[in-house]
């Protein structure tokens, strides 16, 4: 995958100070992980799905679920899996082949899932996860993807515990279906938190810890963590508005920092993923909006403020700034709408750029002031933070000085 793929050489040029790297299946893992960005979850019963995961992946989506468990009717399971193994067995012929006389994937490029159009220009899957219900069902579709299974990455782990036993149950079932299909890139698996273990107060911490010891001893096998907002939720009947983020409901905040906190540490955590942003349509406001109009009249881009906030995607781009500042990292969508808003806001500015590297090669700690004279950098507490902000710059790219999210926004939404 590749992030802003889709612009021409002379938008990429204006807009990326360090333009983002191309990543794939057997790239650094952690980096990886970083790269997903807005991962788009798709109900297995879609119709026309392999045509839609190219057409989301041309305008910009980068990591894609295919889904059988909670978006799927129980009546509609079997159905599901065919239509998924279906779509994906024909998005393997693609690749091999080439599509209406274009050139077949070249040798490097086939694990990636890129490919020549018939145009002549790079044809680009996402990243592909599936999202089973059970670890039977992961052992079975994936065994029925045969070579297809080439253009997996993973499996995405719903209600993930190990109190119980479940979560070694899918990992253990992972690890013989990667045994029996002897790819070059063993699948790797998401875990999402979410189970009722790992949410109420009085068995989470001993649930988090449990999982914490298993993806430890697993740890090759794991690309990075989810956080499933709707299930924990769900626990206590609640649902957010439009006008509030997640963090304003506190359950479910709890469970966000209590998950940071034992599986996400800068020594040895996991990438974690932002919550689900449910709305996606015009609905009535209650609240002011908080998207200051002073960053799109800068860019002359009163337009897109107007679109974004009647769109809900004022609230999306809130929730977005607190899951960094909460270390999540990428962010669950449901709707196209949403990608480019989570990418923008994930482009590494030129200012955290700049610092990122002046603390990284600071030798003996101590503190100085930021280039732009705008803040402190201290070399030994901010050495995680750049550490992971220059991680984050070859996953998204680093924005040219004066170029702003704005700018990354107007040149996506069309």
């Amino acid at each position: 995958m590749l992030h802003y793929s889709f612009l021409n050489d002379s938008t990429r040029d204006r807009l990326f100070h360090r333009p983002p790297q191309e990543l794939g299946a057997d790239t650094d893992p952690t980096t990886l992980a970083t790269g997903l960005g807005a991962t788009l979850y798709t109900p297995g019963t879609r119709a026309g799905l392999g045509e839609g995961i190219l057409k989301r992946a041309r305008a910009g989506c980068t990591s894609t679920v295919l889904c059988l468990e909670d978006s799927v009717a129980d009546s509609a399971v079997e159905s599901a899996e065919d239509n998924v193994v279906a779509a994906l067995r024909e998005l393997a012929r693609r690749r091999s082949t080439g599509v209406d006389g274009a050139a077949p994937a070249q040798a490097g490029n086939a694990a990636a899932g890129v490919w020549t159009d018939d145009g002549g220009r790079p044809e680009r899957l996402p990243l592909l996860f599936i999202r089973p219900r059970s670890p039977e069902q992961l052992l079975s579709v994936g065994r029925r993807l045969g070579e297809a299974s080439e253009l997996l990455t993973g499996f995405v782990l719903p209600k993930f515990e190990n109190s119980t036993g479940r979560g070694e149950r899918y990992l253990r079932a992972l690890e013989r279906l990667n045994a029996e299909l002897s790819l070059r890139v063993p699948l790797r698996a998401m875990p999402i938190i979410e189970h009722p273990l790992t949410t109420h107060r009085e068995t989470r911490h001993e649930a988090l810890l449990a999982v914490r010891d298993l993806l430890r001893a697993h740890r090759g096998q794991v690309l990075s963590v989810r956080l499933g907002g709707t299930d924990i939720a769900s626990e206590y009947g609640l649902r957010r508005t439009r006008d509030l983020t997640i963090y304003h409901v506190g359950v479910v905040a709890e469970v966000i920092a209590d998950v940071v906190s034992i599986l996400g540490r800068a020594d040895d955590g996991w990438v974690i993923s932002g919550t689900v942003w449910e709305h996606y349509s015009n609905t009535e406001r209650i609240l002011r909006p908080l998207l200051r109009a002073t960053p799109f009249e800068v860019a002359n881009s009163a337009m897109l403020r107007q679109h974004l906030l009647g769109a809900n995607l004022d609230g999306l781009i809130r929730e977005i700034e607190l899951d960094q500042a909460n270390g999540l990292i990428g962010k669950t969508v449901i709707h196209p709408t949403h990608v480019p808003v989570v990418h923008a806001l994930h482009v590494v500015s030129h200012e955290e750029y700049v610092d990122a590297l002046d603390i990284v090669g600071s030798e003996g700690g101590g503190a100085t002031a930021s280039r732009s004279g705008t803040r402190m950098n201290e070399s030994k507490p901010h050495r995680a933070w750049a550490l992971r902000t220059l991680r984050r710059a070859e996953a998204y790219g680093v924005a040219r000085p004066k170029v702003t999210f704005v700018d990354f926004l107007e040149a996506s939404i069309k």
